[in-house]
C-alpha cells in the first residue's frame, strides 16, 4: 500500500509540474498576443545589400516570431536631428526605439532619459541607462577567418582594404583580417585606404582607385556599408571578400565569402526580454558561439584546401580555447603588444585599437 501512494505521488507530482511548465510557457506566449510597435532608425536603406540590409533581414524574420509591426525611418542624420525621427515613432506608439549606428549616440541616450517607458537599443553603442542597450558582435572573428582566405588566395601578396574610419571598431577588423592573411602567408601585406564615410559610394570608389593604382591587388576587402569597392573590383577582375550580407550572387565571377551578421540571434531574444519586462540596460557583445557572426559559404572561385583551414580556424574560435587577439602579437612598428601566453582584454578590444598588427601598411596622407 506504501508503495501505492508513493508511486501515486510521484505521479500526481509529475503531473503539476507539467501543468506548471505548460503555464509559464503560456505566460512567455501571451506577451506576443497584442502587435507591439517597434522604430527603427537606420543611417542607409533597408535595400542597401549591406549594412542597413543585414539588420532588415534580422528585424523581419523577429518580427514575424513576435508578432511586431516595425517602423523603418532610413537615411536618417547621425545628429541632433535624429531626435526629431524618436519622438516621431514614439508619439506613434513605439515601445521599443533601435538605432543602427555609432553616431547616434550621444541623441538616443537623450531620449532614452527624457522617455524611461520605452526601451531603446543602439548598435555599435558605447554608453548605456536604465532603459538603454547597447550591442554588437564579435565580428572581428569572421574577419580573421576572412584574412586566411584571402591570405591563401592572393598571388600578388597585396591585399587591399577599404575602410570607412580609424576607429577603434574598424581599426580591430583590420588587424584580425590582417592576423588572419598573416597566420597562412607571411609574406603578405594588407593596404589600407581610407575612405571616410560609411556609405557614400564617391568616397569609397575613390579609395578603391587609389588602391588599385598604387598596389598590385588581387583581393579586396572592405569595411564600409557602400558597394562601389565590390563593383570595382569585379570590373577590374580582382578577388572581394565583402561584409554584412552575402553578396556572391551579385558578383559570381570574383566573389569569395564575406563576414556577416544573422541580427535575428540578437533581436529575437532580446526584444522578447522586452515584452516580458525582463529588460537589462547592459553591453552586449556577442561571438561565433551564438550564432549572430558568421562567414558566409565559400564560393567556388576559392581554391581548393582553402575550406579546410578555415573550418579549422573556425573550431578554434567554437572551442573558446582561443581567440584572434591572443599572444604574442607584434604591431607593424615591432613593438610588442600581447606577449606570448596573454590576451587582449574586452576592454582594450573595444576602446584601445589605435595600432595596426604587422602586415599592415596604412595610407597617412590623408
Amino acid at each position: 500500500m506504501k508503495k501505492i501512494m508513493t508511486t501515486i505521488l510521484i505521479f500526481v507530482s509529475i503531473i503539476v509540474a507539467g501543468l506548471f511548465l505548460i503555464r509559464m510557457n503560456k505566460q512567455e506566449t501571451d506577451v506576443t498576443k497584442t502587435k507591439t510597435k517597434v522604430g527603427f532608425i537606420l543611417n542607409g536603406k533597408i535595400n542597401d545589400h549591406s549594412w542597413g540590409e543585414s539588420h532588415y533581414n534580422g528585424m523581419e524574420i523577429s518580427a514575424r516570431e513576435l508578432n511586431l509591426d516595425v517602423v523603418y525611418k532610413e537615411d536618417i542624420p547621425e545628429d541632433e536631428r535624429c531626435v526629431e525621427t524618436i519622438e516621431e515613432l514614439i508619439a506613434y506608439g513605439c515601445k521599443i526605439i533601435i538605432c543602427d549606428s555609432f553616431g547616434y549616440g550621444e541623441w538616443e541616450l537623450q531620449c532614452a532619459k527624457d522617455h524611461p517607458d520605452v526601451y531603446f537599443f543602439h548598435a555599435t553603442g558605447v554608453e548605456e541607462w536604465e532603459n538603454l542597450s547597447t550591442y554588437f558582435g564579435r565580428i572581428y572573428q569572421m574577419r580573421y577567418l576572412s584574412g586566411i582566405v584571402a591570405g591563401l588566395q592572393t598571388e600578388t601578396n597585396e591585399i587591399g582594404y577599404v575602410a570607412a574610419f580609424p576607429i577603434a571598431e574598424v581599426n580591430r577588423g583590420i588587424n584580425a583580417f590582417t592576423l588572419g592573411v598573416r597566420r597562412v602567408n607571411p609574406e603578405a601585406s594588407v593596404y589600407v585606404e581610407w575612405s571616410n564615410s560609411w556609405t557614400g559610394e564617391e568616397e569609397n570608389a575613390a579609395a578603391t582607385r587609389e588602391l588599385m593604382a598604387a598596389h598590385a591587388i588581387d583581393v579586396l576587402t572592405v569595411h564600409s556599408d557602400a558597394m562601389a569597392p565590390l563593383e570595382i573590383a569585379d570590373e577590374n577582375k580582382i578577388w572581394t571578400i565583402g561584409y554584412n550580407v552575402d553578396n556572391s550572387e551579385r558578383f559570381p565571377d570574383t566573389f569569395l565569402t564575406a563576414s556577416i551578421w544573422n541580427w535575428e540571434k540578437f533581436y529575437e531574444p532580446r526584444i522578447l526580454e522586452c515584452l516580458q519586462g525582463k529588460f537589462q540596460g547592459i553591453h552586449y557583445w556577442e561571438g561565433v558561439e551564438t550564432g549572430l557572426v558568421d562567414l558566409a559559404s565559400l564560393t567556388e572561385n576559392v581554391k581548393p584546401g582553402i575550406a579546410e583551414k578555415v573550418e579549422e580556424e573556425r573550431a578554434r574560435l567554437m572551442s573558446g580555447t582561443f581567440d584572434v587577439f591572443y599572444g604574442p602579437i607584434i604591431d607593424n612598428e615591432g613593438k610588442v603588444r600581447v606577449k606570448e601566453g596573454q590576451s587582449m582584454t574586452d576592454d582594450h578590444m573595444l576602446n584601445d585599437f589605435f595600432w595596426y598588427v604587422e602586415g599592415v601598411v596604412v595610407d597617412e596622407t590623408e
